[in-house]
């Protein structure tokens, strides 16, 4: 039980707590949003009411909910409530915290549930080292983390957890986040109003994030009040309304959120490529300027270009690849921020062009062939004519001796035959040239279709 000391204390600490800390939910009523997860009826929300809960680990952005979720649990728990911080806290403090577990468990039949924020920066040995405990039931573990724990909890510790994933909090989260903060005794108490298009805004702005809507609101309502006391109001007793130009300039732009090693990153990425495919060149830019605010590596996001233009156009229109190439060079010899041109160019020139994957394909197909096919020798006509004994190679007809540069020969070893690997596709340059090396191979005309040729045309 607290103090009457510590109780004041607490008052104290509170009372210049950030805004975001002092509208903290204290119950699962005024959490907002996750209703999927938290919703009535759900597995989460009856496990924490019946205080029955077992081990889970809470995945999704910042500022959706998960450290307040276990503060809940803390205050609704018969359990001890115990935290270890995965930035500080090492494999002799895990152990020093299980053994108590097991000692409240055993002596008092106590459980004990702990709480890791961060739990992905915990090292492997440290993860290792609540295995057992988790395993054994000695110690429930509350685990959170921003990063995907498919790629950064070990696998064994993940099987004996439930992941929740948090979702990004919706703009209709927000304004009943932001509404409460301004009327909450805790938070603003009443004395600022704010305008719908700041309103509109903040939530914006917070990309989602809770934390992030609060913080920028506190800051609005400062710039305002500064405003405020500067040029007093003439009619003092009504609260002062915080406006558009508040919000901007306590937060001159917006900070969307981006990860350079975690699930942010790829999916961004991801998206920049798809759009490039789709020929959407208003996605692409608007996907590269997310990577370059974000701070992204301009040689990554060149690289990817440089592959795309193989992969996706191909000969399709091999002046991509050039585009690329030149791109990609200028990213190394001038940087950021010019060096964006340089990438907005070839991105865009990228969704532009028409598209081929036939280079992939043949490719991918080839190596199929070869990792799983047998040995196939080099026709004898096609061999190294530099050794004793090549006269019996048999006649290499040369391609150059004939009128149309191409002569009808064998290229392929025995078993292999044209078309197997490389299908050419239907747009661009990659089309063109395989309607003139038809020409040239049939100037009198193409040869009769078959049955099949004629179904698909």
């Amino acid at each position: 039980m607290n103090s009457l000391f510590s109780e004041i204390e607490q008052g104290a600490i509170s009372s210049v707590a950030p805004l975001a800390v002092r509208m903290r939910p204290t119950s699962l009523d005024d959490l907002v949003g996750q209703e999927a997860v938290l919703g009535q009826g759900s597995w989460l929300r009856n496990a924490i009411e019946d205080d029955s809960l077992s081990s889970i680990i809470l995945f999704g952005p910042a500022g959706t909910g998960k450290t307040t979720l276990a503060r809940i649990i803390a205050a609704g728990t018969k359990a001890h409530f115990t935290e270890v911080s995965a930035i500080s806290g090492g494999v002799s403090d895990l152990r020093r915290v299980i053994d108590e577990a097991a000692k409240r468990l055993s002596y008092q039949n106590i459980r004990t549930i702990l709480f890791v924020d961060e739990i992905h920066r915990f090292s492997r040995s440290q993860q290792d080292a609540l295995l057992h405990a988790v395993e054994d039931k000695i110690v429930v573990l509350v685990g959170a983390t921003t990063e995907n724990p498919a790629f950064e909890v070990n696998t064994a510790l993940l099987s004996r957890s439930r992941v929740i994933e948090f979702a990004a909090l919706e703009p209709s989260d927000i304004t009943t986040i932001i509404q409460r903060a301004l009327q909450d005794p805790r938070g603003l108490n009443a004395a600022f109003t704010i305008s719908a298009d700041a309103l509109e805004a903040i939530a914006t702005m917070a990309a989602g994030d809770g934390r992030s809507a609060l913080t920028t609101l506190e800051m609005a309502a400062q710039v305002r009040q500064t405003k405020a006391d500067e040029v007093p109001e003439e009619e003092p007793d009504i609260p002062a309304q915080i406006t558009l130009t508040d919000v901007l300039e306590a937060t001159p732009r917006s900070v969307l959120p981006y990860d350079k090693q975690g699930d942010v990153h790829y999916d961004v990425i991801s998206a920049f490529i798809k759009s490039m495919r789709g020929s959407d060149p208003d996605a692409v830019v608007y996907w590269l300027a997310r990577m370059l605010e974000g701070g992204e590596d301009p040689k990554f996001i060149a690289r990817r270009i440089l592959i795309f233009a193989s992969e996706d156009i191909g000969n399709a229109d091999p002046q991509a690849l050039l585009v690329a190439n030149a791109a990609f060079a200028a990213v190394e010899r001038i940087g950021l921020p010019e060096c964006q041109l340089n990438l907005s160019q070839a991105a865009l020139y990228m969704a532009l062009a028409p598209k081929s994957n036939a280079s992939y394909r043949a490719i991918g197909k080839a190596r199929g062939e070869i990792a799983s096919g047998p040995l196939r020798a080099v026709p004898n006509h096609l061999r190294d004519r530099h050794r004793p004994g090549s006269e019996d190679y048999g006649v290499y007809a040369y391609p150059h001796l004939e009128p149309s540069g191409y002569v009808e020969q064998q290229y392929l070893p025995d078993g292999l035959e044209r078309g197997q690997f490389f299908t050419p596709g239907e747009r661009g340059w990659e089309a063109y040239r395989v309607e003139a090396r038809q020409r040239d191979q049939h100037p009198d005309g193409p040869p009769a279709a078959s049955s099949d040729e004629r179904s698909i045309e």
